[in-house]
């Protein structure tokens, strides 16, 4: 195929799938409006400017989150809900949870514990049937912590980052299916371009983002056959200025980040229209793919070129 080709049908491709969903754009605030919502990983970065956007437009939002030092106690305001393992009940909430009552949710609640711990994932659906009724939309949002920096070689921490980045997704969706199913609902996946390309400095995150693709790609196919009324949207995002990120990578890569809350709107918006994937942002995540697909050699090079390795932090 010639040179010229290979730079034509790339760009076609682009044009024409921004031209489909430039069609598509037709999110009104007001279709969240009393739906239950499932946000986990909710009390910093995209999650908690996710749920400050579900308030505004009036949702019910169920959150999760393990930062202890955001959680503070609140008499009597959200009831008590068995948060771990060892059943403890405890009347918790996040500042995060407060102020989306402040911003006009129909309902705030929160379940605090780790999604490392599968029981977690099983409150989190629990919940939501007791006291919501159901559920309309399930976002999976959460991450373990990992290191940006060359692969050290620890397969223990790439086993404990499925578990956390992985697994609990796949558990958390084998328990709200039910409900998903009841009421026709949508499952958002976050993921990132580090589940589509393969970047330096992220193998096991990137390790886990690949799984997430393989999976709910998979299982959406499966749902379409069997005629399952439940959509799965897969978020693709790029360099966000989330404070995680930030601290990892901001001296590192070569490039400017992108605003959360504006990433997060995004996320609820293709979530809700039950589109198949979103890119944030599209030029900057959906045109390296096109051309990983005709010259991956050249995408390998142009990533390379994006980081500062000598100024990773010493391990």
């Amino acid at each position: 195929m010639g040179l010229l080709q290979k730079i034509l049908i790339p760009v076609l491709g682009l044009v024409l799938a921004f031209c489909f969903y430039s069609s598509r754009e037709n999110f009104k605030p007001e279709m969240l409006k009393g739906k239950r919502v499932i946000v986990t990983g909710a009390s910093t970065g995209i999650g908690e400017q996710m749920v400050y956007h579900l308030a505004r437009m009036g949702a019910h939002v169920l959150v999760t989150a393990r930062t202890e030092a955001k959680l503070q106690q609140v008499n009597g305001k959200l009831g008590t809900h068995t948060c771990t393992h060892r059943h403890r009940k405890a009347n918790l909430t996040l500042q995060v949870v407060e102020r989306c009552r402040a911003l006009g949710a129909s309902s705030a609640r929160l379940v605090s514990g780790s999604m490392e711990d599968m029981a977690t994932t099983r409150q989190l659906v629990e919940v939501a049937e007791a006291e919501l009724g159901g559920l309309d939309m399930l976002i999976l949002n959460h991450v373990g912590k990992s290191y940006f920096n060359y692969f050290d070689g620890d397969v223990g921490h790439v086993q404990k980052l499925l578990n956390i980045n992985f697994l609990s997704y796949v558990a958390m969706t084998v328990s709200a299916l039910p409900m998903l199913k009841r009421s026709g609902g949508s499952i958002v996946v976050v993921s990132s371009m580090a589940g589509k390309v393969g970047f330096p400095f992220t193998v096991p995150y990137s390790a886990t983002k690949f799984a997430l693709d393989g999976f709910f790609s998979s299982l959406r196919q499966e749902f379409s056959i069997q005629s399952v009324n439940v959509s799965i949207t897969l978020c693709i995002l790029g360099f966000i200025d989330t404070e995680n990120a930030m601290r990892a990578a901001a001296d590192v890569l070569l490039m400017s980040p992108a605003p959360k809350e504006e990433c997060a709107l995004e996320i609820i918006k293709g979530g809700t229209l039950r589109q198949r994937e979103v890119y944030y942002r599209y030029a900057s995540t959906k045109l390296p793919l096109l051309l990983r697909d005709w010259a991956a050699e050249l995408l390998d090079l142009l990533v390379r070129q994006r980081y500062r390795p000598e100024r990773l932090r010493a391990a």
